[in-house]
């Protein structure tokens, strides 16, 4: 019986994760709106030696050239913000929630975290080096460390960053994390190495070049980014 109960709760939770990935997506009415209630996910000022920004969210110019396959799933943009950390680096929780996922099924090898929070978001921090002392169930706190910050290469040499999304709790709709992020975005888009990043249709030119203007992205929906006349061009092509 005792074996059954374990089994049983296993599948359970796996099921409840599994349910989530085809959940339908939440409202608006139901999603807490932006109001700067979340902190970044590291402590101290960003530095050469400590943790820049790295790639923005949205239509960057390098989802463009992968937005048929790495991004297909997310309508050809990057859906998350990218940190440039070494190894190693405290990750933080963005946020007071409760801990919902430890290496769940949301990619950003080799180990993640999903935290959901009040107003029916979650937080997603993604290529953490080892995998987080942290539990499914656990309740946190803003600023609490709930991981170290790895490699998507997995060498700490390659790639080392933090991979942080913001989705709501039923993971088919990703936000652009700035209005909700309490923080200095010009002086940290200066200071990193994403400078302006984003991909022109010169059909459009104005068309999402900020970080602020970035859309919503929807899972599994229609690429958005197949520009008429795009630049700069994708070296060999989009992918």
């Amino acid at each position: 019986m005792r074996l059954w109960t374990v089994a049983a709760g296993g599948i359970l939770a796996a099921s409840a994760v599994a349910m989530a990935h085809y959940a339908p997506a939440l409202p608006d009415s139901a999603i807490a709106k932006p109001s700067r209630q979340f902190g970044l996910p590291f402590a101290g000022a960003p530095g050469p030696n400590t943790w820049l920004l790295g790639q923005g969210y949205g239509n960057t110019t390098g989802a463009y050239r992968q937005r048929r396959s790495t991004y297909g799933n997310l309508q050809g943009l990057h859906a998350g913000l990218d940190f440039s950390a070494p190894c190693g680096t405290p990750v933080r929780a963005i946020g007071d929630g409760v801990v919902a996922e430890v290496d769940g099924p949301h990619g950003s090898p080799p180990h993640n975290v999903v935290i959901d929070h009040a107003g029916n978001l979650s937080s997603l921090y993604g290529h953490l080096r080892v995998r987080s002392s942290v539990r499914v169930g656990q309740q946190v706190k803003r600023g609490q460390v709930i991981g170290e910050s790895g490699d998507s290469q997995f060498t700490c040499v390659s790639a080392p960053h933090l991979h942080l999304e913001l989705r709501d709790r039923s993971h088919q709709r990703f936000f652009n994390p700035l209005p909700y992020i309490a923080a200095d975005w010009d002086s940290l888009a200066l200071a990193g190495s994403f400078g302006r990043g984003y991909e022109y249709d010169l059909v459009s030119p104005r068309k999402w070049q900020t970080p602020e203007s970035q859309p919503e992205v929807r899972r599994g929906g229609a690429i958005l980014n197949e520009f008429a006349r795009p630049w700069p061009p994708a070296p060999g092509g989009a992918r």
